[in-house]
């Protein structure tokens, strides 16, 4: 039997994870050592006593085996907050595919070479008398500057450098002298940055609570009562917009703090993070702190070690602050769970809301999930048992849901409106600017890829081999992704031969200048990728905009997600069914999500309010039950589409991703992987793309590909794909094990192979 290596890191500190040390595996552990186990390890020259963790474990030594050391022993019960990582760490390297190191860097704080912030204070150092003796020997000499100092020191024992060397204009010499004379001390004390600053805000004073309704309660009761027997568990709330389940999530964290324990609660967008953090500021003060990518990387890692020291109980922040290392976990929050962005687009490719439920697992929390349109997964996983579900049906103020109105924008241009705008929406935005009440216009751009359809009679131009709509390329002509199919772009509409037939050309810019043709004076404000760049741009536009500096709010979906504006009576969404043309599976439930989620921004305060979608396919089941608010209608109809097709939540999907400097390379690269893909001979057999019919045993494999992506060449490289379905994750699981063995025999070097768990996106 050959021998076992294992590639330890024994310090784990973000700059020294691509430097491990080798080990053999003796017999003893051959059978139960795994990869992320801590183990004790003999190191250096005097053989001193180490822990280490496992990172890999294979055939090959790197050293001279004779010279190679024996592991010790595994550590057992390794409960701190650095053995969970690693733990995390080995989980998400198996279940989404990627090296140990990359799914250590994804968990652990990357350590920065930062200095810590200085603040430095001028203490007395004499008694009031002797101060007084120096003031008055400084009026002789007429040393004005020290005057001022000596006359400050009399009042204060303690005062900020930066307030004596500011505010009082005194020079540094001059604090020096003083010093020298014994009359003060600097001292300076080092602190971890904070990027949370209200500037004493009394609307921000923290401890403001709320007042649950019973159903709120009996939510809260059963994830506490759970908690403190013994047994978290996973939650869905699916609570109708405005239903107060921010409310929840903050009486759930409340109970958990003064329990000891610690929250992380997750939102899908920095967009979020300003309102968010306001409401949670509130409640609980300065212990809430953020963890996104606008801030610099020291202060991304003095949050990590302000949650390591016990500073702050709540970390909020997108998926990457799932893994900030608090050493008493209690609960995770995930908001708006249905967001796509909770999938990390970059290797390891994890989701997280299953990478929640292995933190929680391992942490002994609870996870709370939360959305007014859950996604399919976890709704169905609510269905079968899996999470525990709750409903909240009543608005919180009180107030109904919106009124909708659905535009077919067909009708309205065989009626001669030409505008961006329906008739409906311009007499509602007319009306608003009366009563000066506030409007949101939604541009649905989401899935945007090109497509060609016909203003006419609404047809979106198809593959005939495959229900996704075909792309256009420069060269003029329409391709389908999936299948290779393409066609000439046609001048006319082949349905309905109208001329006006086109890609899909407005964007927030012309949308907020035809909008102040139509209405001079209005009050603006645009909220797309171009005007939130900067730092501040988020919370200056938002903050502005619920200050009422503005009429109407234009921007595409980061406008629409979680907001809470009290003074919005109207929301327009422009384009509705852009989204639905997406060659994506998932196209009819991110219409559904993305307007359900922009209707639900109007009438959250006390004034009912309106919502207008303006739609090419009013007949689509998405927009239909989207103008209802109608989830469960949605799902019922959605479900029975994937079951057919075996797509998520009813089965699952391994995109496999090739990357390469040479066409012909990748696509061999491609050709051969999806073959090994095939080759297991003691399962069931495996079945073609060509067939059409999902249903099969469990165990079944179905091969799609490869093909080149959908973008098949990004800076000169270019990509490929295939996919691999089968009822049952762990088997693909076994799939991408079986790839990645065979990817290390082949040695590559220019090429690259990714992995993707149930992509949210197509590829």
């Amino acid at each position: 039997m050959p021998e076992l290596y294992a590639d330890i890191i024994v310090d784990i500190s973000h700059e020294k994870l691509d430097k491990p040390f080798q080990y053999r595996v003796p017999e003893k552990l051959r059978d139960v050592l795994e990869t992320g186990m801590c183990v004790t390890v003999p190191f250096g020259n005097g053989n001193k006593l180490l822990k280490g963790y496992v990172i890999d474990i294979g055939n090959q030594c790197k050293f001279d085996p004779a010279r190679t050391k024996d592991i010790l022993e595994i550590v057992k019960n390794g409960v701190g907050v650095e053995d969970r990582m690693i733990a995390l760490a080995g989980w998400i390297r198996r279940n989404y595919g990627s090296t140990m190191i990359q799914a250590l860097k994804t968990v652990l704080p990357a350590k920065q070479s930062v200095k810590k912030l200085e603040h430095r204070t001028l203490q007395r150092a004499m008694g009031k008398e002797e101060i007084i003796s120096l003031l008055g020997e400084s009026k002789r000499k007429r040393q004005v500057a020290k005057e001022r100092l000596l006359k400050e020191l009399i009042e204060q024992e303690s005062i900020p450098y930066e307030w004596v060397t500011g505010k009082l204009g005194v020079s540094a010499q001059t604090v020096k002298s003083l010093e020298k004379a014994g009359a003060l001390r600097v001292v300076s004390t080092e602190s971890l940055r904070n990027p949370v600053r209200f500037g004493g805000d009394k609307k921000t004073s923290a401890g403001v609570t709320y007042s649950l309704s019973n159903e709120q309660q009996h939510i809260v009761d059963e994830v506490i009562g759970d908690f403190d027997e013994g047994h978290p568990d996973t939650y869905l709330i699916h609570g109708i917009t405005g239903s107060g389940k921010t409310e929840v999530y903050m009486q759930i964290i409340g109970e958990m703090v003064s329990r000891g324990r610690q929250a992380i609660v997750l939102i899908p967008e920095i967009a979020l993070t300003y309102q968010t953090l306001l409401r949670f500021y509130r409640r609980f003060g300065d212990r809430v702190s953020v963890m996104n990518s606008t801030l610099s990387p020291g202060e991304k890692y003095d949050q990590c070690q302000r949650a390591k020291n016990g500073e702050i109980d709540v970390i909020i922040g997108p998926r990457s602050a799932l893994f900030t290392p608090f050493p008493n976990l209690g609960v995770i929050v995930m908001d708006e769970e249905h967001e796509s962005s909770y999938k990390s687009e970059s290797s390891p490719k994890y989701h997280a809301r299953e990478t929640a439920m292995e933190v929680a697992r391992l942490s002994g929390a609870s996870l709370v999930l939360g959305s007014a349109t859950p996604s399919l997964e976890a709704y169905h996983r609510a269905e079968t048992g899996e999470y525990k579900l709750f409903v909240l049906k009543e608005r919180l103020t009180g107030g109904r849901l919106p009124a909708v109105y659905t535009v077919d924008l067909r009708q309205e241009l065989k009626e001669g409106n030409r505008s961006i705008f329906s008739r409906k929406l311009q007499e509602l935005l007319a009306d608003r600017l009366q009563k000066q009440e506030q409007s949101i216009l939604f541009l649905n751009r989401r899935g945007y890829a090109g497509f060609i359809s016909c203003r006419s009679c609404g047809k979106v131009l198809k593959c005939p081999h495959c229900d996704v709509s075909l792309s256009e390329h420069k060269n003029g002509m329409l391709m389908c992704h999936y299948c290779g199919y393409s066609e000439p772009r046609p001048k006319m509409c082949p349905k309905c031969g109208s001329k006006y037939i086109s890609g899909f050309k407005a964007g927030t810019q012309q949308i907020e200048e035809k909008l102040k043709e139509m209405f001079p004076g209005v009050r603006t404000l645009r909220m797309d990728g171009d005007t939130t760049k900067t730092k501040d741009s988020y919370e200056k536009i938002l903050s502005a905009f619920s200050n009422r500096e503005a009429d109407v709010l234009i921007g595409t979906q980061m406008i629409v997600k979680g907001h809470d504006f009290p003074g919005v009576t109207l929301v327009g969404v422009l384009a509705a069914d852009l989204s639905l043309s997406a060659n994506d599976y998932r196209a009819g439930e991110r219409t559904f999500q993305l307007l359900t989620q922009a209707v639900g921004r109007a009438g959250r305060g006390t004034l009912p309010g309106e919502a207008v979608i303006q739609t090419y396919q009013p007949e689509h089941y998405a927009v239909c039950y989207a103008a209802e608010q109608n989830y469960e209608g949605f799902y019922n109809e959605e479900i029975l589409y994937r079951e057919l097709g075996g797509y998520p939540p009813a089965a699952h999907m391994l995109a496999v991703q090739i990357f390469a400097e040479e066409e012909n390379r990748g696509k061999s690269l491609a050709e051969l992987l999806a073959e090994t893909a095939r080759l297991p001979e003691s399962r069931e057999p495996v079945r073609t793309g060509n067939e059409k019919n999902a249903a099969g045993k469990e165990d079944d494999i179905r091969i799609i590909g490869p093909a080149p992506a959908t973008i098949g060449r990004i800076n000169d490289i270019f990509r490929f794909v295939f996919y691999v379905k089968c009822a049952k994750y762990g088997r693909l699981v076994e799939v991408k094990d079986l790839l990645e063995q065979r990817i290390q025999g082949l040695q590559l070097k220019t090429e690259t192979v990714q992995f993707d768990f149930d992509p949210m996106n197509t590829m």
